[in-house]
């Protein structure tokens, strides 16, 4: 079978970006399975429409919105509800977290509402700016003002030291 060029850039961006969606996917999500799945949903899409999304040079932005849209969207099925504990198969942690505050910050990460979770991982994983994530979620860049203050205060909360 003979491979278009179309093809080749589709699988080196995939190759690329693949584990980068994936730990953004399990930040969203909280559960390596359904993490899979939200990246193959992904990238079924993504390959779909690949030569409007490649010439536009938008391939990171559409990939995120419909990630973000495939968890919004899985997130509303009640029989997914479920929490899953941390998975270590996405491998090593972000640099400087040692593993035990790695698996501090995912458990307070899957804590926060689904709307707050997306913006932090919009913003703190992928490096959006306001505007941006705003865009990627459908929401005013005042609610992504909101939401992350919110978050980052929860996050902050849930991971003080417990002095007893």
């Amino acid at each position: 079978m003979r491979r278009t060029a179309r093809d080749l850039a589709f699988t080196e961006y995939v190759e690329d970006r693949h584990r980068h969606l994936l730990r953004a996917a399990y930040l969203l999500c909280g559960d390596l399975h359904r993490a899979e799945d939200l990246v193959q949903n992904t990238l079924i899409k993504l390959y779909t429409a690949w030569p409007r999304v490649s010439r536009a040079n938008s391939v990171d932005a559409y990939a995120r919105r419909v990630l973000v849209n495939s968890h919004k969207d899985e997130f509303r099925r009640p029989w997914r509800r479920e929490h899953a504990v941390a998975d270590p198969a996405l491998g090593p942690t972000d640099a400087g977290l040692d593993p035990g505050d790695a698996d501090e910050l995912r458990t307070a990460l899957r804590e926060l509402p689904e709307g707050q979770r997306r913006v932090v991982v919009l913003r703190h994983y992928w490096g959006l700016s306001v505007q941006e994530t705003a865009a990627d979620l459908g929401i005013t860049a005042g609610t992504v003002k909101s939401q992350t203050s919110r978050a980052l205060a929860a996050l902050a909360r849930a991971l003080q030291p417990q002095h007893h």
